[in-house]
């Protein structure tokens, strides 16, 4: 439940996340782990298949909310401490 409540309060930072990102993918940091997120992140989109199809109303969008979330979760952990504190992405 811990878990849900901190994903849900990701979204609601979600204005934070361009700048985060942009930052975080331009610097130094993060090595291949950085390159395979964004890899997952654009794959997840461009890709034709999905866990639950878009058509399903309300459940096919809160899956690509929820994999998002997850995904921009484990970029927020493997950033550097500092970036966190400028953006106040503490996860």
């Amino acid at each position: 439940m811990a878990t849900m409540m901190k994903r849900a309060r990701l979204i609601f930072k979600v204005k934070r996340f361009v700048p985060f990102l942009y930052e975080y993918f331009t610097s130094r940091h993060g090595g291949k782990k950085k390159w395979l997120s964004l890899a997952v992140i654009i794959g997840y989109f461009a890709l034709p298949f999905d866990l639950i199809p878009d058509f399903l109303s309300i459940f096919g969008i809160l899956d690509d909310v929820m994999i998002l979330t997850l995904i921009l979760q484990q970029v927020v952990k493997q950033a550097p401490q500092e970036l966190k504190e400028k953006y106040d992405l503490d996860y």
